[in-house]
């Protein structure tokens, strides 16, 4: 074949650093999501189906482009959303995300899922910890997830 072509969703989490509530002002948030939506697609060529969160985390759907590694997306993204939130947020001058991140794939057939999750997010952690919901994202997706080195 001459052609190479992929459709790769991840499911991508990360939260800001030891979970301070940085991202509690839901203006900010309705303006860093689109940002971060623009820096996968023009550092990546990078789709975000989804992107959304509470005070101290966030969920992200995307595209991987088949030349770009899942490190390189997340850390850019993470490095220049940063950026931006020092820059157009008042009182987040100390802003940074956590070192890590969860990167899960997703298949075609649970976009919607996924999506709909990630949409809800405000509502499901009325109930739910950051703590927990990765613990069992975790879980979900076979990844042993060592807590000495999870909660930066």
């Amino acid at each position: 074949m001459s052609q190479s072509l992929a459709r790769v969703y991840l499911h991508c989490v990360f939260s800001t650093k030891q979970r301070r509530p940085f991202l509690r002002d839901s203006g900010l948030r309705n303006e860093l999501f689109p940002y971060m939506a623009t820096v996968f697609k023009n550092e990546f060529n990078s789709h975000a189906l989804r992107i959304g969160g509470v005070e101290d985390h966030i969920h992200a759907l995307v595209t991987l482009p088949r030349v770009v590694t899942i490190a390189e997306l997340i850390k850019v993204a993470k490095t220049e959303t940063s950026k931006w939130v020092k820059q157009h947020a008042k009182g987040v001058s100390t802003f940074s995300w956590q070192g890590g991140y969860g990167a899960f794939s997703v298949s075609q057939s649970n976009v919607e899922a996924v999506s709909h999750y990630i949409d809800h997010q405000e509502k499901h952690h009325l109930k739910e910890s950051f703590k927990d919901e990765f613990r069992k994202l975790c879980r979900r997706h076979g990844i042993e997830l060592d807590e000495r080195y999870a909660w930066d």
